[in-house]
């Protein structure tokens, strides 16, 4: 199945886009989709546990992924 993943802030400036397109089997988790945008964005640097969120909601690596769910990447954040 093919899952669009919105990029944002850094990452989309690392990767030159809004988002990535990654093609991933059927029943794959979100770990599998990041591993899939580390593949195809190679000048994107992702943590070992990027912040993922589903349909607006923070996920877990091991959340299954279906190809109409909304699937964005977030650049960890500091502020004082």
């Amino acid at each position: 199945m093919t899952v669009d993943v919105l990029l944002f802030a850094s990452y989309a400036d690392a990767a030159g886009a809004p988002q990535v397109r990654v093609t991933v089997a059927t029943g794959a988790c979100v770990g599998d989709v990041v591993a899939e945008v580390r593949a195809a964005a190679p000048a994107l640097v992702l943590p070992a546990r990027p912040l993922v969120a589903v349909n607006q909601r923070y996920a877990p690596p091991t959340q299954v992924v279906l190809a109409s769910d909304e699937v964005a990447l977030f650049p960890p954040v500091s502020g004082g």
